[in-house]
């Protein structure tokens, strides 16, 4: 192995698959996103170097920038582990990455983390599916590059199940604006899921016509559907418990 494409999952360091602790222990360089918890990097072994490449507000970082540095790494032999928040391949521009090591010949490997989308609601006590509520889980990001086409929103507010939106919170007045236009009911339950999985986890519950008034920070998760008024959580088993006055 050269360089390995590994998914740091939600945030929690105990969510991360034994493989990926295991590579960064052993990594010579990690390149790693902004979105990767200091948690995650804590398991790094000291003296490895540890480049941040996170595209953040007024300091992005170009993809071809990125793709160009893991090409060079992979040239020098040195155990590469490119550490990417969730799963590589679903939002996180693995597959661009792995195009260019591919067409580098560069040697690489895959190794899948816990995509956000399913963890933080899960963390949230809410199932994305469940039995006689939602029967499927459209997974979608709210945030475009310029040029390219924009998401039907009108068409998935007709498909049904759960909608989970990942880097929409700048966007979700616009998207909560289209799916009604689309028909969805303005009533239907919205979860806003922050930082999940870390210490500072916040969820904000809402109804779709209230998400844009609602105060979400990012990063967030947002759940839109039938299933984001569940709240399967000890928490609620607790709270369920405890007499009221």
């Amino acid at each position: 192995m050269t360089v390995a494409l590994v998914g740091a999952g939600p945030g929690d360091p105990d969510l991360l698959t034994v493989k990926a602790a295991r590579l960064l222990a052993e990594a010579d360089v990690v390149v790693h996103d902004a979105l990767v918890g200091q948690g995650v990097l804590d398991l790094v072994a000291p003296g490895t170097e540890l480049i941040d490449v996170g595209k953040r507000p007024g300091r992005p970082t170009p993809q071809e920038l990125i793709s160009a540095l893991l090409v060079e790494l992979g040239r020098q032999g040195r155990r590469v582990v490119r550490l990417k928040g969730g799963d590589p391949f679903v939002f996180g521009r693995g597959g661009e990455e792995a195009e260019a090591l591919l067409a580098a010949g560069v040697p690489f490997e895959i190794v899948p983390g816990i995509t956000s989308s399913v963890a933080a609601p899960a963390a949230a006590g809410i199932p994305v599916t469940h039995r006689g509520v939602s029967a499927a889980v459209t997974v979608v990001t709210g945030h475009r590059r310029a040029g390219e086409p924009d998401v039907d929103w009108r068409s998935l507010a007709r498909v049904g199940g759960t909608v989970v939106v990942l880097m929409g919170v700048s966007q979700r007045a616009e998207i909560a604006a289209e799916l009604q236009a689309g028909g969805l009911d303005p009533h239907t339950p919205v979860a806003a899921i922050e930082r999940a999985t870390t210490d500072q986890e916040r969820v904000a519950r809402c109804r779709l016509d209230e998400l844009a008034a609602t105060p979400v920070d990012s990063p967030a998760v947002i759940v839109i559907g039938p299933v984001s008024a569940l709240d399967l959580t000890p928490a609620a088993l607790v709270a369920a418990a405890t007499p009221t006055s």
